[in-house]
């Protein structure tokens, strides 16, 4: 059985993120499907270092405009779009004043990491699946790649597993590198708890949460795993296959490499029909 609707919740693609070790996963993946006829949706951050005039991007009106809470503070959530001609692909960008404009992915100019980061991942988490809501579009998978989209799986089987966009969805988590080095903020597992998301749902999660924490998080909820080879954690390995997730491991850019990863996603998302 086949996919007809993926999903990607994107941390990087090339070409509005260059110099970033992810780029590539984000770029090929959703082009491997949609040349197999696949229907797609991409979304990344718009991360302070997109050019927003040599990339071409615009609001999306009827998109944006909603008020996320997160630390009893609103934040606006900003819907902007752009194409990659040569892919025939359209991006989606998660835009906000507080968490994105003007900053970078992790750590500032200085290489000083935010503060913030736990809770510029639960913006992005909400962000992305509120427009999918909106859209009132249907994923069978949903593939979340790096530290930025951790929240995402945690949502979709808790906060969102009753809306109709999310619950048969089969989730695939990618995880990135190790590049935050300090802990998420105090105020994080009060933020995290979010329609229904309650202590129990983050038990695992220990008092001072790191980025692996954040990736084991995200693979409690998934579906299956797919590796890539320099960011393939020994813990984070045996965490998955402790878990008894699929597991896939290559590199994106190996020749075959879109039908093994098109086949992967095909067989997790089979296997969710067969337990339904």
């Amino acid at each position: 059985m086949k996919t007809k609707r993926v999903l990607f919740i994107t941390q990087e693609i090339l070409p509005y993120i260059e110099e970033g070790e992810y780029k590539l996963l984000g770029r090929k993946v959703p082009q491997f499907f949609l040349e197999r006829g696949r229907e797609i949706r991409t979304f990344m951050p718009k991360w302070g270092t997109v050019n927003e005039r040599r990339s071409q991007l615009h609001e999306v009106i009827r998109l944006s405009g909603m008020n996320l809470i997160i630390d009893d503070t609103d934040h606006l959530l900003i819907l902007k779009v752009a194409s990659i001609p040569s892919a025939r692909m359209q991006v989606y960008f998660i835009d906000n004043d507080d968490y994105f404009m003007k900053r970078l992915e992790y750590a500032n100019e200085k290489g000083e990491e935010y503060s913030d980061n736990g809770e510029r991942a639960i913006f992005y988490a909400r962000g992305v699946l509120e427009t999918i809501k909106k859209l009132r579009w249907v994923p069978d998978v949903i593939h979340c790649q790096g530290w930025i989209s951790t929240i995402a799986p945690l949502y979709i089987k808790t906060a969102m597993r009753e809306e109709p966009c999310f619950r048969d969805a089969r989730i695939i988590f990618t995880p990135g590198g190790n590049e935050l080095k300090r802990t998420m903020s105090p105020q994080f597992m009060a933020d995290i708890q979010f329609k229904g998301v309650t202590p129990k749902h983050l038990e695992n999660l220990p008092e001072q949460v790191t980025v692996l924490d954040l990736y084991k998080l995200a693979l409690q909820y998934s579906d299956g795993a797919y590796f890539l080879p320099q960011f393939a954690d020994p813990e984070l390995l045996a965490y998955a296959r402790q878990l008894k997730l699929p597991i896939l491991q290559g590199p994106v850019e190996a020749e075959g490499a879109g039908t093994q990863i098109t086949n992967f996603f095909d067989s997790v998302w089979s296997a969710g029909k067969e337990d339904i």
